[in-house]
């Protein structure tokens, strides 16, 4: 499909006289006069064709435009979008592509919905450089067909070595493996990872052993306008670059009631400590720091007791690092003190002394490995960052990829 040259002829017309009159041969003999000599066609003006046909309206948003010369070469095109917020307030944006070897071009960004799109290719003939234009006005989405995303990595922080990558979407993705093919991580030093999906709204990238210290990470989850599947597209893209830190690791045995923290491979401090009780008793495997509070609330009916009952709880408890979404800390528990070392007598969380939660709380980073050993619960799959809980064949096979 050739373009209309839209409000561009008296551009081209421009640039073909100029051509002319400065160095056009006309026969065999320059003519003096510059004009074109009897019998002799005057040259081409450039022209070039897309894969969205002009005027075309309904564009589907998942489009990569590509624009293909079809007289002349092509030098460059600009592909630019008009359209409105929520509010109606106007919005422009700026398609990104590039020129291959073949000489066409071919975006690297898909589109937003409702939008009208300028494209505008120049490229050049032996009559000089002109410019054709086209437009075309993409499809309107409703909110329920475009999926939010967004990365739990924070660009600029620093990990520990089992931090995975978290994408989560605010609608399901049925089609996991379009909206996979679209991620990407890079690491420095280069480490070998797979992506892992923990359900349809959320999907975790690890390496295959944990993050070398002082790795380098940057995170690319170019979703927008990319399928999601079920009639729904990704609704803008994100990304993150973060640092992995030292290797800081957390065993705890609660078959012994011993804690032992090490950092760079060497143990720093064990320390006593009790666990869940019976029926409430901590889960076995390995799980990550997810996030520290210098002091929070715990209360029983967070979990499912009453507060008011024998076996209730309210209270603000401090350095409590969270390791599970179901409520499972490492945290200060002095009331517990009798039991430390001897007997687990807590509600499911890791509880020891004041002073020994105090400088875990100081060594302990957001992403470091957790391993708790000794109780015969296991550690269920998406109670928090449990990637490194799954082996390395088995994480992979959670890819849609594989």
């Amino acid at each position: 499909m050739t373009w209309k040259a839209r409000g561009v002829a008296a551009l081209t017309a421009v640039a073909v006289t100029v051509a002319l009159g400065a160095c056009a041969p006309a026969s065999s003999t320059d003519r003096a006069d510059g004009k074109v000599a009897a019998g002799q066609a005057s040259p081409a003006g450039f022209q070039a064709g897309s894969n969205v046909a002009a005027d075309a309206t309904d564009v589907p948003v998942d489009t990569l435009v590509k624009v293909t010369p079809t007289a002349g070469t092509l030098k460059a095109v600009t592909v630019t979008g008009a359209g409105t917020d929520k509010k109606g307030a106007p919005v422009s944006s700026t398609v990104q592509g590039s020129l291959a070897d073949d000489g066409t071009w071919t975006a690297t960004e898909r589109l937003d919905p409702a939008t009208v799109y300028t494209v505008v290719a120049t490229g050049s003939t032996a009559a000089g450089e002109s410019s054709v234009t086209s437009h075309f006005t993409t499809a309107a989405l409703t909110l329920k067909q475009q999926v939010h995303v967004s990365i739990t990595n924070q660009s600029g922080s620093t990990y520990g070595v089992a931090m995975p990558i978290d994408v989560t979407f605010d609608l399901p993705v049925t089609d996991k493996k379009t909206f996979e093919q679209n991620l990407k991580v890079t690491t420095v030093p280069a480490q070998n990872g797979s992506w892992g999906w923990v359900s349809d709204r959320e999907v975790q990238w690890r390496p295959e052993n944990y993050f070398q210290s002082g790795s380098k990470v940057t995170v690319q989850a170019n979703l927008n306008g990319v399928s999601a599947g079920d009639g729904r597209y990704g609704q803008n893209s994100a990304s993150v670059d973060f640092s992995i830190g030292q290797s800081r690791i957390t065993k705890v045995d609660l078959a012994s009631k011993q804690l032992t923290q090490y950092v760079d491979g060497q143990a720093v401090a064990t320390v006593p400590v009790s666990g869940g009780k019976s029926g409430s008793e901590t889960r076995s495997g390995t799980s990550v720091v997810m996030e520290k509070l210098t002091e929070t609330r715990m209360a029983s009916e967070t979990v499912g007791i009453p507060n008011n009952s024998s076996d209730g709880y309210d209270m603000m408890v401090k350095y409590a690092m969270r390791i599970t979404t179901s409520g499972e800390f490492l945290h200060a528990a002095p009331w517990n003190a009798a039991y430390f070392g001897r007997s687990n007598q807590s509600h499911g969380c890791v509880g020891m002394g004041t002073a020994d939660a105090q400088k875990l709380f100081g060594i302990v980073q957001v992403g470091d490995p957790v391993v708790v050993s000794g109780t015969g619960r296991p550690l269920d799959d998406g109670n928090g960052w449990t990637a490194w809980n799954n082996s390395w064949q088995q994480w992979q096979t959670k890819s849609a990829l594989a």
